[in-house]
C-alpha cells in the first residue's frame, strides 16, 4: 500500500494498491506496442498533443498544484510556478523539437551522408518528490516527442501527483501506452530495467539510488541518464553587489524549503565583505514568511517528511560537534525545519562535505580567488556554481577552472528548457532540457549514401 500523507498536518490524504508484478509487465508490453506506432507518427501530431497538454496543464493548474503542496509541503505559490514552469517546456519543446531532430547533413566523399536522430523505444523515468511535476516533464516531453513511450517510476509519497501526470496526458489525447504511471516501489525497479522492451532509464534522486540503476542498466547494456545530488557553491566575491547578491542567494538556498539538488548549499564569502553580507542575510532570511504551505504568503514551509528534517538535524548536530556555530535557526519540529544560517564551516566539516537537502546555509570565508576555486572543486558534487562579481574579465578567466557542470554568474543556478542541465562527478552524467537534452534517448544514426554511374 502506497500512501500520501500530508507532511504539514500527517494526515493521510490517499492511498493507492501498489500493482502486482503482472499488472507491471501489461504495462510494459502496452508501451512497447504503443512504440511501435508512435514512433511513426508524424512530428506536426505528436507537437500538437504536446501542445494540448500545455493547455490541460493550464486549465488544472490549481488543482495540480494543491496536490503537490498537500503531498510534499511545498508552499503552493512555488508548487503553481512548478506547473507553469511544466507549460514552459512543453511549448518549448513543440517549437524547437523539429529542429533539434531534423537530420544534419555531413560532408563527406559520398554521394550523401547525413546523421538521423530516431527513438529508442520505452523509457523508464525514475523521479523524486521535490518537483514532483516538473522532474517527470523534462525528461518525458523531449522523450516522448523523440518517438519513445515513457513509463514512470515516481516517489511513492507523491503518487497522487503522479496519477494527476498520468491523467494530463491521457485528457491531452495521447494514444494509449505512450505514457503510463507504475504505482510501485522500489523493489520492482530492477526488473522494469531488465525487461527487453525497456531500452533506456532516467533516474533523478540520490547518490545510492543513481549508482544502483546505472549498475542494473550498465549490466544490460542499456542507456541511463543520471541527475543526481549536488552541494552547489554561491561565491561572493569583494566587488559584488551585496543586496541583489543577498536576494538571489536567500532564494538559491531557500525556495522549496531547500529540497532541490541544484540549491545553494554552500555559501562562500570574501573576507572583505563577509560581516556587512551576514547581516543583510540574517535579516532578510529572519523576515522570510514561515507557515501553512497553503498560504498564498508564505516562503518556507515543512519538509516533506519528517525522516528528512530528523537526517538534516543530525548533520546540524554532528556539524556543530565539528565546529560550526550556529547564528539563526537550527530547531526542529516534526516535519519542519527553521530557516538556518551556520558560521565557521570549514571544508573538514559535515555541513560542508555532505549534501544538507533542507533550509541550512553554511558559511565559509576566503581570502583569494584561487582560495575559492579550491573550495568550490572540492565537493564531490558538480551540479553548478553561482558567483558574484561586477568584473566581467575576472568572471570569465574563472569559467575554465571549475569543475561543474553550470558556471552562473550573478544569477542562481537554475534549470531552463532552452540550457542543457546535467552533472559531473557524484552528480551524475547525461543532459535533460536543451538539444542535448533530446538527443539522449535517440538512435543517433549513420547514414552513408554512395551513387554509382
Amino acid at each position: 500500500m502506497l500512501k500520501s500523507i500530508n507532511p504539514y498536518t500527517q494526515e493521510t490524504i490517499l492511498t493507492f494498491e501498489e500493482e502486482t508484478t503482472n499488472d507491471v509487465e501489461k504495462k510494459i508490453k502496452k508501451a512497447h506496442k504503443a512504440y511501435l506506432d508512435w514512433r511513426f507518427m508524424s512530428f506536426e501530431r505528436r507537437k500538437n498533443l504536446i501542445l494540448e497538454c500545455a493547455e490541460v496543464l493550464k486549465k488544472n493548474k490549481n488543482l495540480y498544484a494543491k496536490a503537490i503542496t498537500l503531498e510534499m509541503g511545498k508552499p503552493i505559490s512555488q508548487a503553481i510556478a512548478e506547473i507553469d514552469k511544466c507549460i514552459l517546456l512543453c511549448n518549448f519543446y513543440a517549437e524547437q523539437a523539429a529542429d533539434f531532430l531534423a537530420p544534419k547533413e555531413i560532408e563527406t566523399e559520398a554521394y550523401s551522408s547525413f546523421i538521423r536522430y530516431e527513438p529508442l523505444g520505452v523509457v523508464l523515468g525514475v523521479m523524486p518528490w521535490n518537483y514532483p511535476f516538473w522532474q517527470v516533464f523534462r525528461l518525458a516531453i523531449p522523450a516522448i516527442l523523440a518517438g519513445n513511450t515513457v513509463l514512470l517510476k515516481h516517489a511513492s509519497s507523491v503518487m497522487q501527483s503522479a496519477e494527476n501526470i498520468a491523467d494530463s496526458f491521457t485528457e491531452a489525447g495521447f494514444p494509449e501506452g505512450v505514457f503510463q504511471n507504475l504505482i510501485i516501489n522500489n523493489d520492482k525497479v530492477e526488473a522494469i530495467i531488465r525487461n527487453p522492451n525497456v531500452k533506456a532509464v532516467s533516474l533523478t534522486g540520490s547518490k545510492p539510488a543513481g549508482s544502483a540503476v546505472a549498475s542494473v542498466a550498465a549490466q544490460e547494456i542499456k542507456k541511463s541518464v543520471l541527475e543526481l545530488g549536488g552541494s552547489n557553491a554561491l561565491v561572493v566575491f569583494e566587488d559584488a553587489e551585496i543586496d541583489k547578491a543577498v536576494d538571489i542567494c536567500i532564494q538559491a538556498r531557500f525556495q522549496n524549503t531547500g529540497q532541490s539538488c541544484i540549491a545553494g548549499k554552500r555559501l562562500l564569502l570574501h573576507e572583505r565583505i563577509y560581516d556587512i553580507f551576514l547581516e543583510k542575510l540574517l535579516t532578510k532570511v529572519y523576515e522570510l514568511k514561515v507557515g501553512d504551505p497553503l498560504d498564498e504568503e508564505t516562503y518556507i514551509s515543512v519538509m516533506a517528511k519528517e525522516e528528512l528534517a530528523e537526517e538534516l538535524e543530525n548533520q546540524l548536530k554532528k556539524g556543530v560537534e565539528e565546529g560550526a556555530k550556529v547564528i539563526l535557526g537550527g530547531k526542529r519540529k516534526a516535519a519542519f525545519f527553521e530557516p538556518t544560517i551556520v558560521i565557521n564551516v570549514t571544508p573538514e566539516n559535515t555541513l560542508f562535505t555532505e549534501e544538507t537537502f533542507g533550509p541550512l546555509l553554511a558559511v565559509t570565508s576566503f581570502k583569494t580567488d584561487m582560495e575559492a576555486i579550491d573550495l568550490v572543486n572540492s565537493s564531490e558534487y558538480g551540479l553548478g556554481v553561482s558567483i558574484f562579481t561586477q568584473d566581467a574579465e575576472r568572471a570569465k578567466a574563472m569559467i575554465p577552472q571549475f569543475e561543474d557542470a553550470a558556471v552562473f554568474i550573478n544569477a542562481m543556478v537554475k534549470s531552463d528548457p532552452r540550457l542543457p542541465f546535467g552533472g559531473t562527478k557524484a552528480s551524475g552524467y547525461g543532459r535533460e532540457l536543451s538539444a542535448q537534452g533530446i538527443r539522449e534517448f535517440v538512435n543517433i544514426k549513420t547514414v552513408y549514401v554512395n551513387q554509382y554511374e
